[in-house]
């Protein structure tokens, strides 16, 4: 008996799907609910469980495909292994059959990909299953024979110092979502500067004691103003509407994180709701599954408000891009101590800048800087021990 392995649906407007791995190869073993293939989407990359257990009969959709929603990508047979039995161990043994000529096929993604670089794939060899080549075995040909790109549409042919990179199905999302929400919002940008001396002195605080938190980051703290500003002035929890502007009552706030390939934004869902230790734990959770690709779909969606940590890198300022269809988002620069001018003396505190794109056709710069002004304010405050 054998159980179809199809692309899922991952969300009502989720309409295909880029298999980006298979974990286990074909022929394997595989235990259900095991982590099978991992699948790549508009929104989120996610890792699929198998059904059940058996072993990988037939790989339909290889690395690098991208189909609708419902395709048949594999086949796993659930019949009992019966070839041979370790009479000592009792260990079933099913040898690995090599694939037959008429299986030497190459997928279309490899196809795509020698086609671009105009290589003969006889010359390249294979390290898939029965020797099949992969779109890795075509990339480290191109890297060993400096092979060079025909396809012009990347901009013109590379020079003998150049190598190209083809494009992840993530690159190409964030591309296409950026381009587009500058093309739909009038982008502004506004930019504060806010002391956090009393948040660095409650943090000292919890540090040198025993409770919960003491080794809580900036992160929280600045979710927490924002949310307290939101609740103030919702207008900028809101997005454009041909309508009119549909101002949301939830406060959901998406924490921007950074990955190897690209750029997630979990959510923290009714943020203004949930204290600081909470909102550590919950950012740290999200931050550690979107890295591990272990979120839901349901993580990634419904965002009224992002918030981005570019200062994690030791950035002053950025100007981000609003995430849509949202119409503001919060940028934390790098919190390091500097002089100001304080009562006409000079004083060192910690500083750190904000800044914040928003959508002018929503909010007008007043607006934006009065919530910013209330951020910085609530920032500010000294009685952080009482919102713990």
């Amino acid at each position: 008996m054998a159980t179809d392995i199809v692309m899922p649906q991952l969300g009502e407007s989720i309409a295909e799907g880029t298999v980006v791995k298979w974990l286990v190869p074909a022929g394997g073993m595989i235990q259900k609910d095991e982590s099978l293939l991992e699948v790549e989407t508009e929104k989120v990359t996610l890792e699929i469980p198998s059904p059940t257990t058996g072993r990988l009969d037939e790989i339909i959709v290889h690395e690098g495909e991208t189909v609708p929603v419902g395709t048949l990508l594999a086949r796993i047979d659930n019949t009992p292994p019966a070839d041979v039995v370790n009479r000592v161990g009792g260990v079933v043994i099913r040898p690995m059959v090599q694939d037959s000529a008429e299986d030497q096929h190459h997928s279309p993604a490899v196809r795509q990909l020698a086609k671009e670089h105009g290589i003969d794939l006889s010359r390249v060899k294979g390290t898939g299953v029965g020797g099949r080549v992969t779109k890795k075995d075509v990339l480290d040909f191109i890297a060993q024979n400096g092979v060079q790109t025909k396809v012009a549409a990347i901009g013109g042919e590379p020079s003998m110092g150049e190598e190209v990179r083809p494009l992840t199905q993530m690159r190409k999302t964030i591309a296409d979502r950026m381009v587009k929400s500058k093309q739909t919002s009038a982008h502004v940008a506004t930019f504060f500067e806010a002391d956090f001396s009393h948040i660095e002195k409650f943090r000292k605080a919890l540090r040198e004691g025993s409770g919960q938190g003491r080794n809580l980051t900036y992160l929280p703290f600045v979710i927490r103003a924002a949310t307290r500003a939101l609740r103030d002035m919702p207008i900028v929890n809101s997005s454009w509407g041909e309508q009119g502007i549909l101002v949301k009552k939830d406060i959901h706030v998406g924490i921007a994180t950074a990955l190897e390939d690209g750029l997630l934004v979990p959510v923290v869902r009714h943020a203004d709701r949930k204290g600081l230790i909470q909102l550590a734990k919950e950012v740290g959770d999200l931050a550690e599954r979107a890295r591990s690709k272990k979120l839901s779909l349901e993580e990634v969606q419904g965002g009224t408000f992002t918030i981005t940590n570019h200062g994690g890198f030791g950035s002053l300022f950025s100007t981000p891009i609003i995430h849509q269809p949202q119409i503001a988002i919060l940028g934390i620069g790098v919190i390091q101590k500097r002089a100001v001018i304080i009562d006409d003396a000079i004083a060192i505190r910690p500083m750190g800048y904000l800044s914040m794109s928003f959508d002018h056709r929503v909010i007008d710069g007043a607006t934006a800087d009065q919530f910013m002004a209330k951020v910085k304010q609530y920032l500010e405050q000294s009685h952080w021990e009482q919102i713990v």
